[in-house]
């Protein structure tokens, strides 16, 4: 009899250390888990929170172009030739320092991409760059044929730029 309790007491003691070490590495195994999702969740939000400053930055130098080229209505309302030119001027010279930045916040959505954002920022650049020799043209002749290559210009920017936005809204989506 004693000697059946004790195998008794024996099996119900391994089986409570069984449990225990199952149920401790069951626990580890979840902390783990808990511990990864966290860390890839932090991660995830890092990126989306560089890049939302990142776009938001090329934005807001495409804005500062903006501002300089939507002067043109300026121009349009100005009778004479001389202080036509003299706007057309200013223009130019100020669309130089917002490209320039321009030029710093694309390398900075290509170092944050996605690559298909930054290919449209790098297009809208490409594009911003190509709105100055028709604002230049424009300084010498106004004529018609002068000011339609300038609104072509502008608008390919401008489509140019709107891409740009739905790229990167849709890289800042929160994807379930």
């Amino acid at each position: 009899m004693t000697n059946s309790g004790l195998w008794v007491g024996v099996l119900t003691a391994l089986t409570a250390l069984g449990s225990s070490y199952i149920t401790a590495r069951a626990t580890s195994r979840a902390a783990l888990a808990q511990a990864r999702a966290t860390t890839t969740a932090e991660a995830l939000r890092e990126q989306r929170d560089r890049r939302r400053s990142t776009y938001r930055e090329m934005m807001n130098c495409v804005h500062a172009l903006n501002e300089v080229t939507w002067q043109i209505l300026d121009v349009d309302a100005t009778p004479d030739r001389e202080s036509k030119s003299r706007l057309l001027t200013q223009m130019y010279e100020r669309s130089g320092p917002t490209i320039a930045d321009m030029n710093k916040a694309t390398n900075e959505v290509r170092l944050d991409g996605p690559a298909e954002v930054a290919t449209a920022a790098e297009h809208v650049r490409q594009m911003a760059r190509r709105l100055q020799p028709p604002l230049k043209a424009l300084i010498d002749d106004d004529g018609p044929e002068r000011r339609r290559d300038y609104d072509d210009a502008y608008k390919v920017f401008r489509e140019a730029y709107v891409t740009f936005i739905g790229l990167a809204r849709g890289a800042l989506e929160v994807k379930d």
